[in-house]
């Protein structure tokens, strides 16, 4: 029987498990999927997870003995290393929730003994895999950037372990405030309150409905200016134009791109990686043509370049992520996997 090491991502509403062999390959592509019940309480988030393990055990046809190690990948903000804080997506009763001394018992009953829990922030761990399949066998560190509905980020090193940071905000670079003096534009107040410009106003989703009460003036016939749409469903909308050419999406896209690739240029000066893997919707093949991807990718090398090192210049590679909705689970797999190698 083959070890392997699992990894449980827990989202607000979906837990999905994977697994892979010790050699880091994945067991299977097909993630074991369940409600994360979370308005049930903490113990049967707990129950879902073990469950989860076990579902994905059984598709695969395989048993608790194999299992060498879990990693949990589970959205921050936290108190302590395995302890949460308040978060925007779970009840406000989880603020304290001691998840990882939980989640440990519960492997160590069902699997008959003690079984090596890691736990993390779930876009750190999303980088892990992302990482590992960029760079392949060579030894180069990884920046991930994956705009959503916020600005998830993470930096992986050359051992495939991601920066946590001492105290658990390791790579909340969606945070840092952007040169509005580059980008032309106000101050965008971010969904985490600050009003600075943080670069996740700039690069995500939620930025978007700023982006069009901003730009909107410039187009007073667009269909956008005289829709009774809610703000959140115009903004919403913008990828699907884009794709079909409309002027107004495609510059607040070109912007967007723009204000990543300086964050690029920012965290590459800091942290020096080889490859940079951008994530998120508009680089999702099923919702974006290849003409628009090569625009919004070439945007953010263009951006980055004049910022950078001379020798970065030559090394960096800006690469689309490609694991999706499979990043997390499998990336805390492999974080479960390389701690054991330490």
């Amino acid at each position: 029987m083959k070890d392997i090491f699992i990894g449980t991502d827990s989202g607000a509403t979906t837990c999905k498990t994977g697994a892979v062999y010790s050699d880091g390959t994945p067991v299977s592509l097909d993630l074991a999927q369940s409600s994360t019940n979370s308005e049930l309480g903490t113990s049967v988030v707990i129950e879902g997870w073990v469950a989860g393990v076990e579902k994905f055990l059984a598709e695969n046809q395989m048993v608790w003995d194999q299992v060498r190690g879990v990693g949990l990948a589970l959205p921050g903000p936290y108190r302590s290393y395995g302890v949460l804080d308040h978060t925007p997506n779970l009840p406000p009763s989880f603020a304290g929730w001691k998840f990882h001394d939980e989640y440990s018992e519960a492997l160590a009953k069902k699997a008959g003994r003690p079984i090596p829990l890691v736990a993390g922030n779930d876009a750190n761990y999303g980088g892990v895999a992302e990482a590992a399949l960029a760079r392949g066998d060579k030894k180069a560190g990884v920046i991930m950037l994956a705009p959503g509905s916020g600005l998830g980020a993470a930096y992986v090193d050359q051992n495939g372990l991601p920066l946590d940071g001492d105290a658990f905000c390791g790579m909340e670079a969606g945070h840092m405030p952007a040169p509005l003096q580059l980008l032309g534009l106000p101050a965008f107040t971010c969904g985490c309150g600050r009003t600075w410009g943080c670069f996740e106003a700039y690069t995500a989703i939620s930025g978007l409905p700023q982006f069009l009460d901003h730009l909107l003036p410039k187009y007073p016939h667009h269909d956008l200016a005289t829709s009774d749409l809610p703000p959140k469903q115009k903004a919403l909308s913008l990828r699907g134009l884009a794709q079909k050419g409309d002027p107004l999406a495609l510059e607040i896209f070109d912007i967007q791109a723009k204000a990543l690739g300086i964050h690029v240029a920012n965290l590459s000066i800091a942290l020096d990686a080889t490859y940079v893997v951008i994530g998120g919707g508009l680089i999702d093949q099923h919702s974006t043509t290849e003409e628009f991807r090569a625009r919004y990718l070439g945007g953010i090398r263009a951006a980055a370049e004049p910022w950078l090192y001379p020798l970065q210049r030559q090394t960096i590679q800006i690469v689309p992520a490609s694991l999706g909705e499979l990043s997390q689970a499998i990336g805390a797999a492999l974080v479960a996997l390389n701690t054991s190698r330490k």
